[in-house]
């Protein structure tokens, strides 16, 4: 995503369009979510985004200034000497007194700010007819405040601050009189900013690469790597550092006493007091490397942790050389990986879709290929749940974390089963929600170059027809079972490298005994016929050193699982899907369209109902 320009207020770009929206008169209730625990980087200091409010966006037009959340009730970052109704504010925490009590105040006072924290604990997403008498009580003061003249007259602000918006009622997210304004997560700007602010000391290359590898964390996760609170450098720590200030013609005794008096003080502030004149001194380049090195370590844990699980890295070992046979495909992808990493976004697709039977090898091609494009690899944990509303919100804050990550693939699996939903009505609209949020997402030519998404499935069929146009899986790259031996030998043979087994017989002098009684088997099964062989193998003391005596056994001893009519019908889906005709089998390459959905339509009925 292309980041905005820094705006003309110094403000970051969510609270100037805050300021902007409420100075125009267009509403003066608004809803913050997204990035609402985070630092605010403002005049040099960095601040929680509550506190950037009330002590920098809020304060110098607000003669009062109250927060509120169901935890610590009511308090005031700014108030009148004497204000009615105080005491009853400020000695109850429950919603069913505070939020008539705030309302009269902010009907009798004007110039007021008013905070409510975790908003969707006083309005939560899901059926009225389900609610509390509380939860519709709370819910109907907020929507009818936002339509209250005399709150409008008064020159009074209303922020609700909630992180996950689908958590938030929807009676309240599209009321056109409460404004919804995300806070994203930090883009490449504002972490460079925060990456001097917190070392100063820091080269530019050094900025730039934490900066680079700093991509989807939030500025207190940066600051509690980098700079942890409360941290202090240790006594030799700082004695070094004044040492390279002043030099080493200064003595020991002087660099003593000047570390026993900065105790406490950061970098910046020693700098200043010992030596104001000098630059500051080159970070040591091993320093630099262990706080990239802690970064990197910290940085998977941070983001799947703060996903839930809802989203997991995947670490590709292999590239296209540990693919066996699949030229055309090796070849597309390869023409893509090269695209991305020349940064030709414009050759980069938006999405791809990997269609065949089970065990042809999607996954496996899927991980190579992110390690030939350089590009970190995510995918898509299980984010559906049975709670109203929580599936939506699961998605979106997988939707909020990807675009701040810098380049990435994003992989889904099982896309078919991913996102399919009971379906109907029985879901309440869930599947139809989900479905739309990631299709918009998919289609934001922002995203170009940046987020790859690959889908994996071997029933395209159940498949919503709009996320597979072209525009959001641009590609469709159909995999099948190897149909000749020739196509059979380099599967056996990078399987054999990759299981680090040995073999003392050429593999196309034996084609007959085993090559060609492979064809049709699934790369799976391929594997399951070399593991198979190693172990007749070790069995024999003969440990990853099979003959061919122990391969002619394990080729006719092995039973792949056979379901024909279902493992056509989903080759057949496979070729209906493709993009190229260059990657069909020679079998079909010449199959007309007419024929080829005569023969899908055939083996459809032959599956019937089946999954």
């Amino acid at each position: 995503m292309t980041e905005k320009p820094a705006p003309t207020t110094g403000y970051p770009a969510w609270a100037d369009d805050l300021r902007r929206r409420y100075l125009r008169g267009e509403v003066f209730q608004f809803i913050l979510h997204g990035n609402v625990h985070d630092l605010v980087l403002h005049g040099g200091k960095s601040m929680m985004v509550d506190e950037f409010l009330c002590n920098v966006l809020l304060a110098p037009t607000r003669d009062l200034i109250a927060l509120y959340n169901s935890s610590t009730g009511v308090r005031f970052a700014k108030r009148r000497d004497k204000l009615d109704g105080l005491e009853e504010l400020l000695l109850n925490r429950g919603r069913e007194r505070v939020m008539p009590a705030l309302e009269r105040l902010l009907l009798s006072e004007d110039r007021c700010a008013l905070l409510l924290e975790y908003a969707e604990t006083l309005a939560p997403a899901g059926d009225m007819a389900l609610y509390s008498d509380a939860d519709r009580t709370s819910l109907i003061t907020l929507h009818r405040w936002s339509n209250l003249p005399a709150l409008e007259k008064s020159d009074n602000l209303i922020v609700l601050l909630t992180e996950n918006l689908t958590e938030l009622h929807q009676r309240l997210v599209h009321n056109p009189r409460i404004a919804s304004i995300r806070i994203p997560l930090p883009d490449g700007a504002e972490r460079r900013a925060f990456v001097q602010h917190l070392a100063p000391d820091l080269d530019a290359k050094a900025v730039d690469k934490l900066t680079e590898i700093t991509a989807g964390l939030k500025m207190v996760h940066i600051r509690n790597i980098i700079k942890p609170q409360d941290a202090e450098p240790d006594v030799e720590a700082r004695k070094q550092f004044i040492e390279k200030l002043i030099g080493p013609q200064a003595t020991a005794e002087r660099i003593e006493g000047l570390a026993r008096i900065t105790k406490g003080m950061p970098h910046d502030e020693i700098r200043a007091l010992v030596a104001p004149d000098r630059p500051p001194p080159t970070a040591d380049q091993s320093a630099i490397a262990e706080m990239e090195q802690v970064v990197l370590r910290h940085k998977r844990e941070i983001i799947e942790r703060e996903c839930a699980g809802l989203l997991q890295f995947v670490e590709s070992k292999h590239g296209f050389e540990a693919v066996g046979g699949m030229d055309e495909v090796k070849r597309e992808l390869g023409r893509v990986a090269k695209a991305i990493r020349d940064g030709d976004t414009a050759h980069v697709p938006m999405g791809f879709l990997f269609v065949g039977p089970m065990g042809t090898g999607k996954t496996f091609v899927a991980e190579a290929f992110a390690r030939e494009s350089g590009l970190t690899a995510v995918k898509f944990g299980s984010f559906r749940s049975k709670w109203v509303g929580a599936t939506e919100s699961n998605l979106q804050k997988i939707l909020d974390v990807l675009p701040a990550m810098g380049q990435v693939i994003v992989y889904i699996d099982e896309v078919d089963r991913a996102l399919a939903g009971s379906g109907g009505a029985s879901d309440g609209g869930t599947e139809s929600r989900v479905i739309a949020r990631l299709k918009e997402f998919m289609s934001d030519p922002d995203n170009r170059g940046r987020i790859l998404f690959v889908l994996m499935t071997n029933r395209p069929d159940l498949l919503d027809t709009d996320i597979k146009r072209t525009g959001r899986l641009d590609r469709k790259i159909p995999f099948f079972y190897p149909q000749t031996a020739d196509e059979v030998e380099p599967v056996l043979e990078a399987l054999l490298r990759r299981h680090r087994v040995a073999v003392d017989f050429d593999l196309t002098a034996q084609r007959d005994a085993i090559s060609r009684k492979l064809t049709g088997y699934s790369n799976a099964d391929i594997e399951g016929v070399v593991m198979l062989a190693t172990s007749l193998a070790d069995s024999d003391g003969r440990r990853d050193r099979p003959t061919l005596e122990d391969f002619s056994r394990a080729v006719g001893d092995y039973l792949p699982s056979r379901d024909v009519a279902m493992l056509e019908f989903m080759e057949l889906l496979a070729v209906f899907e493709a993009s190229n005709r260059s990657m069909l089998p020679p079998k079909y390459r010449a199959l007309t369209p007419d024929a080829l959905s005569e023969r899908l339509q055939a083996a459809r009925l032959r599956i019937g109902g089946r999954r």
